[in-house]
């Protein structure tokens, strides 16, 4: 198929299928609620088998449509609550679009995608209430914002790090007991080790101050470097909230840096009240990580790195080898470059699907979505209230709701029927919960970073969840 290569590319054969594929993508956000996750076919590993000939842009967009579309993971579903999900915007189509058209390297030079993303980082660096002059970077997500936020504090407690590396010191860090596993693996990435990542005890949901306190003297006394202190804004089991003003007080005094893991529940900062105090003081941290992808909607993958201090961000990362020298003038213009402040030289363009979301639909939007999202977690727990069988974990702070479909049995076989429950909804189409496990039992659990979300949903999925644990029950 000459006429189809990539050198020869048949442009009006491409753009009348391409015109097909926008029209059956828009059919597939448009009609979410009607496309929920379904378990792959058996044979989809055969479909998907790479062929070494060229099939041509009609069939491969023929393809796409029978084999790709109906197989998704579900989050784009109005009643998608499981782990911590996004959903995705129709804007993503139109970022997407451009974003292929133009395929920025985000690394640096001179060209308008690094603008964009420094309007990005500076608009969500003012929406968290960080100082102007922070530092940020857009990555894949939290996972790696952390291990880049950790690296900066790693370097602020060893200056010479980079090249002598961490030698015979022992660093040790402090999170709350709930703290998301990203915290561990970054500190297994970094050689800093599980071991001398110290779990504080909570009180109320928080973490300990006093408790801190004690177990960084300890450390201290034993020859430990102690150096860094994660807070939770939004822990992923049961969506809590650390005191961050009391723990910003207590790195201060204690000397240690403050990184916050806010994957989801940064985004609280433009909900409306009670939910814009849960994250009160955040701007106050040393470094934030966070996602858009999650509860800012934007389609995967999006997260985002903030770091208060431009100058200790850019000493953990700038390595610039003669071949990437810049310049004053020319594409090698443009510092500075973002390739400076990470891990990756090569960088796809993040900041086009957060920036034409913003465009599109306005801050006030999000902050009513997620104020909703809020509003549902609410509204679940009052459902399961109702339901006689059902009992809550916990009382219902953000978004996360998480509970039991019958609360009068064992321990064992709750997490038997609550698992359960959980599969059959979600291969039958109708929601899609996942679990967690709360003093020793599995149990169902919902959170809500879904703008498709609405309360009939909710409803209809208690609803279910009660007809499933009645009909096991007279089984």
């Amino acid at each position: 198929m000459a006429d189809q290569g990539i050198k020869t590319q048949d442009w009006v054969a491409f753009r009348a299928e391409a015109q097909r594929m926008l029209e059956a993508a828009l059919d597939q956000m448009q009609q979410a609620a009607e496309r929920p996750w379904q378990p792959v076919p058996d044979d989809i590993d055969a479909r998907y088998a790479v062929q070494a000939e060229a099939r041509g842009p009609q069939e491969t967009v023929d393809r796409i449509i029978a084999d790709v579309l109906p197989y998704h993971g579900g989050n784009t579903h109005p009643r998608f609550w499981g782990w911590v999900q996004g959903s995705g915007l129709a804007s993503d189509l139109i970022a997407s679009v451009a974003a292929a058209a133009v395929n920025a390297n985000m690394g640096g030079r001179d060209h308008g995608a690094n603008y964009m993303e420094r309007a990005v980082v500076d608009w969500t660096r003012r929406k968290m209430g960080m100082p102007e002059g922070a530092s940020g970077l857009l990555v894949t997500g939290t996972s790696q914002a952390t291990v880049i936020a950790f690296q900066a504090a790693r370097l602020r407690a060893l200056p010479d790090l980079r090249k002598r590396g961490q030698g015979d010191v022992r660093l040790t860090a402090y999170a709350g007991e709930s703290v998301h596993n990203a915290t561990l693996k970054a500190v297994e990435l970094l050689g800093i080790g599980s071991d001398n990542l110290r779990k504080v005890p909570l009180v109320d949901g928080k973490m300990d101050c006093a408790a801190l306190a004690e177990m960084v003297a300890q450390d201290r006394a034993a020859g430990a470097l102690p150096f860094l202190v994660v807070g939770t804004a939004g822990s992923v089991d049961l969506g809590l909230f650390d005191d961050l003003n009391a723990l910003a007080d207590a790195a201060a005094e204690l000397g240690l840096w403050l990184h916050v893991d806010g994957a989801f529940g940064a985004w609280t900062r433009i909900a409306a009240e009670p939910y814009r105090s849960l994250s009160d003081g955040i701007g106050r941290a040393d470094s934030i990580a966070l996602d858009f992808h999650k509860w800012m909607y934007v389609g995967y993958d999006c997260g985002m790195a903030l770091i208060r201090n431009e100058a200790e961000h850019r000493a953990a990362f700038a390595a610039r080898p003669s071949y990437l020298e810049g310049a004053e003038r020319g594409l090698a213009g443009g510092e500075p470059w973002f390739c400076d402040y990470g891990i990756d030289l090569s960088r796809g363009n993040r900041a086009l699907k957060v920036w034409t979301a913003l465009e599109t639909y306005g801050e006030a939007a999000f902050s009513e979505a997620i104020t909703g999202n809020c509003d549902l977690a609410a509204l679940m727990a009052a459902e399961v209230a109702a339901q006689p069988r059902m009992a809550l974990a916990a009382p219902v702070v953000s978004n996360v709701c998480v509970f039991t479909a019958q609360a009068d049995l064992p321990p064992d076989a709750q997490t038997r029927l609550n698992a359960e429950i959980a599969q059959v909804l979600q291969e039958s189409g109708e929601a899609v919960f996942s679990t967690t496990r709360v003093d020793g039992r599995v149990l169902l659990r919902a959170a809500i970073t879904n703008h498709r979300s609405r309360a009939s949903d909710v409803r209809a999925a208690i609803a279910a969840v009660a007809r499933e644990a009645d009909e096991r029950a007279g089984a």
